[in-house]
């Protein structure tokens, strides 16, 4: 398969990973998306992206794709060459572990209708999975293919990919063949010309997806406890890290302070690796974890103690409401995601401290309340009833309240 001729390619799941990747390779080959929710699926046939992302939009706008979506699973796996499993899998506090169960059950549907397919993990599982899923399902043709994409630039992230890294059976010479065939794949769709890429175990590759994403999650909290002392010994936060970072083997990525960090994957990839180390002495990971849902409760109880000082009820008439007003749900300035983001982790605890929380959240227009939390849809009337406005990433349409707002973002981006 894959030799010097155009494929058929299902993606199961419309997410960031599965639509980038289905845009991706549609370029050259034919690609249709499968998904579960009628509303993505007349989007996309309509051209029109389900998910906040510039590239994906230019590129559905202006470039020839072969890509089409469907809700008829059976007859988009039963015709493809390549079966992408992009299903979402969610960390489940109660096992302690991902929930797997979609994309198992795209397992057992290619099984059944299309057993000679070769099947493509992209979906973030715990280590040891595929191999163990590979020999109860008895499939041979399995691979694994981790993502490194951030939100809304996924189909960036794609195309000018920092590494490919697959994951197969490596006493099977067919299937290493067919991991090498996938990366070219990839490579072939992609702008960038210079990929590193690495064909690996399942195992080695499903635990360089965690262990990267939580030595992400590690820089992170590293400077958000740095924040954290310098916010409580009057310390001037930016010079500190501008300083630091002045080191080249330190730098400046993911150094700009926020209210913890959140989002889809680090939240529940940090903890499925803290899971995986069960049985193996640790110290580093159950740290991360831990001083992510401590830098929460900082920023709940400063909010506290700005509110009750007495500098803020001179500037604040007293007879306002303590009300404390979120802008924005989104983790990132540019997203539409706000699954796990770490204000909705600030704004329970400031709740629990009995004081009233409002939301100004655009992309909720229609709706009145967020998980019981009252939704403002006037942003003038937002700034106004609100004592003090949180902002995890801030905006220049807050300028005219700055005063109001409570924010750790020091270099104005993500």
């Amino acid at each position: 398969f894959m030799k010097n001729r155009q494929l058929k390619i299902a993606v199961a799941g419309m997410g960031y990973v599965g639509l980038s990747m289905g845009v991706l390779l549609s370029q050259r080959h034919e690609v249709v998306v499968v998904d579960i929710v009628r509303e993505k699926v007349e989007l996309l046939n309509r051209r029109k992206s389900p998910i906040q992302d510039d590239y994906i939009e230019e590129y559905l706008a202006k470039e020839r794709l072969q890509l089409s979506a469907t809700m008829d699973a059976k007859q988009a796996y039963s015709e493809a060459d390549i079966v992408i499993v992009a299903t979402p899998t969610n960390y489940d506090s109660n096992t302690q572990k991902f929930d797997t169960g979609a994309v198992e059950e795209v397992l057992t549907q290619v099984l059944k209708w299309n057993p000679d397919a070769l099947i493509v993990i992209k979906s973030t599982v715990p280590v040891g999975f595929t191999e163990k899923t590979r020999a109860e399902f008895k499939i041979r043709k399995l691979l694994f293919s981790p993502e490194f994409l951030r939100e809304s630039k996924a189909l960036y992230d794609n195309l000018y990919p920092s590494r490919i890294i697959i994951g197969t059976d490596q006493n099977d010479e067919e299937l290493v063949l067919a991991a090498h065939r996938f990366v070219g794949l990839l490579k072939d769709g992609a702008l960038k010309t210079d990929i590193a890429a690495s064909v690996m175990g399942y195992s080695e590759a499903e635990a360089v997806k965690l262990f990267a994403n939580t030595y992400l999650a590690m820089r992170v909290a590293f400077f958000n406890e740095l924040d954290t002392y310098a916010e409580i010994k009057g310390l001037d936060t930016k010079q500190i890290i501008e300083g630091v970072c002045l080191d080249p083997r330190i730098g400046t990525d993911y150094n700009n302070p926020s209210f913890g960090y959140g989002g889809y994957c680090l939240p529940k990839d940090t903890k499925q690796l803290l899971a995986n180390y069960t049985d193996v002495p640790e110290r580093l990971m159950r740290g991360i974890v831990e001083s992510n849902a401590i830098r929460k409760e900082f920023i709940a109880d400063r909010i506290v103690q700005i509110l009750s000082s007495k500098d803020f009820d001179q500037e604040v008439s007293k007879s306002q409401a303590p009300i404390v007003g979120v802008y924005r749900l989104t983790m990132k300035s540019d997203s539409d995601n706000f699954r796990q983001s770490s204000i909705q982790g600030v704004m329970r605890r400031i709740r629990e401290r009995s004081i009233s929380v409002v939301i100004y959240e655009p992309t909720l227009s229609h709706e009145a309340v967020f998980c019981g939390y009252p939704l403002v849809h006037d942003f003038e009337q937002f700034q106004k009833m609100c004592r003090i406005i949180l902002a995890n990433r801030y905006d220049s349409c807050l300028d005219a309240v700055k005063e109001k707002v409570y924010t750790r973002d020091l270099f104005g981006r993500d």
